[in-house]
């Protein structure tokens, strides 16, 4: 993590290193404190000398990059991890809404949610990650603020362009299609491979397929049954253009095929969309494949009857039915990955106003999330979940040691001085050396690596 963090560009500004102020804020969370303030009250001494105020300090910095931190972070566990030589690699994309309702919250706008069905004020998180069949693992994060009652910054940026400046410009101006294409072009040019590009409904676009085809990765969307036409020939006709409801009426309603090895019915089309941009004259048909499926669930939705059918795109025509769907599974990672981050892992908590810190707030729990997955690809048998638990109780054990260290402390210095004439040597000197003691056996405590986790084993 070090190197990382220097990697990333991050620079001392108090008296700590900056690698300490990182590594306490990437703590407080997996102690399972409310606050920053809390953690600060009872545990932080026993980790760092540091003051809370460091911790809002760094948070708030704008020149710090907490996305290149968490690329970076994201990186070391592909190639460390050999997920370069995954079967199946997938980028996936989806958003998620942290409500929020604070007036001098920035970066705060109304957004429809679809969990609820009704608009809320809150923060929209548009995350890219890339799912394999061992791991998923989060890429990139950015903050979308829509235009409806958006919450302005409560100062202007000192330097617009810097990296918070810049980050705050891309999350008032970007449409989320904008902002997807963006960061699937930047973890390419990290070096992220990826044969496919997953989404829900609420990414099945005309920009979103635009965006697969230039990176040249497939694209396996779900679709809205909505208004957009494909140019099919039904029934032996000549080509027509059909919405997804009269495709269903017309060449799918009664040629419903079992899914192999799947409980699914499913049907797939052939067919042509038009992905001519505004500026474009001629239009530009390019061939799909359209798959329909009966009974099929999203984890996120309620039960559906077995008459009900959803729609699915790919931009590989030669895609089978039950690859289509085996891939698009990979997309359940990103669901794991958000109920994970806003129940255990600090999404948007630390109870600050500022945009620049709600960015690394989102960074420092997707790098929280790749340490429990880097833990998790070197032990196969073990869960997150699992994983996460230990650390917090390993992790409340040094706390409260720490706590009962500075009683015993006051009891053996106020011993020693009684005894300071029967000793003869300086009681400073003396509980300097068991201070300097206690302080090693804390700092080896705290490298969990596997040498160390097999010594407390044994």
């Amino acid at each position: 993590m070090n190197s990382l963090i220097k990697g990333a560009g991050f620079s001392k500004r108090s008296g700590i290193e900056v690698t300490e102020a990182v590594f306490i804020l990437l703590l407080w969370k997996w102690l399972n404190m409310s606050s920053i303030a809390m953690f600060s009250r009872k545990s932080l001494g026993t980790f760092s000398m540091a003051r809370k105020d460091v911790m809002y300090d760094l948070l708030k910095r704008e020149e710090i990059n907490w996305r290149a931190l968490n690329s970076q972070t994201a990186k070391a566990v592909y190639q460390q991890n050999k997920l370069t030589g995954s079967c199946v690699k997938a980028f996936v994309l989806d958003d998620s809404i942290k409500t929020r309702c604070g007036k001098k919250m920035e970066g705060v706008s109304s957004h429809f949610d679809h969990v609820t069905g009704r608009h809320v004020m809150g923060q929209q998180v548009l995350t890219l990650g890339l799912a394999t069949e061992e791991a998923f693992l989060p890429l990139d994060s950015q903050i979308y603020v829509s235009q409806v009652k958006a919450r302005k910054l409560i100062n202007p940026y000192k330097d617009g362009r810097s990296v918070a400046g810049k980050r705050y410009s891309e999350a008032t101006t970007q449409s989320k299609p904008e902002m997807a294409s963006h960061m699937m072009r930047r973890a390419i040019r990290s070096g992220m491979e990826a044969d496919y590009v997953l989404a829900d409904a609420w990414f099945g676009t005309k920009p979103m397929i635009r965006t697969a085809l230039e990176l040249d990765v497939c694209a396996i969307l779900r679709m809205k049954k909505g208004k957009m036409k494909y140019r099919a020939v039904v029934s032996g006709r000549k080509k027509q253009l059909l919405n997804a409801q009269e495709l269903y009426t017309y060449a799918v309603k009664r040629e419903w095929k079992k899914v192999r090895g799947m409980p699914w019915k499913a049907v797939t089309l052939d067919v042509e969309l038009d992905l001519t941009e505004k500026d474009e004259k001629k239009p530009r048909w390019q061939p799909v494949r359209l798959l329909f499926v009966r009974g099929l669930k999203e984890p996120s939705e309620v039960e559906v009857s077995k008459k009900e059918w959803a729609l699915f795109l790919t931009t590989d025509t030669k895609l089978s039915m039950s690859k289509m769907l085996e891939t698009y599974a990979l997309r359940w990672g990103i669901e794991v990955y958000f109920k994970e981050a806003k129940q255990h892992l600090g999404f948007l908590q630390e109870q600050t106003a500022t945009f620049a810190s709600h960015t690394a707030s989102i960074h420092l729990c997707a790098i929280r999330y790749l340490m429990l997955v880097h833990n998790k690809l070197e032990d196969p048998d073990s869960r997150v979940g699992g994983i996460r638990s230990q650390i917090q109780e390993q992790l409340d054990s040094l706390s409260f040691a720490g706590r009962l260290w500075q009683i015993f402390r006051a009891i053996i210095s106020g011993t020693l001085n009684e005894l300071q004439a029967t000793l003869g040597c300086s009681v400073d000197t003396l509980m300097l050396a068991i201070d300097k003691r206690v302080t090693e056996f804390f700092i080896r405590s705290l490298q969990l690596d596997t040498f160390t986790m097999q010594l407390e084993y044994e």
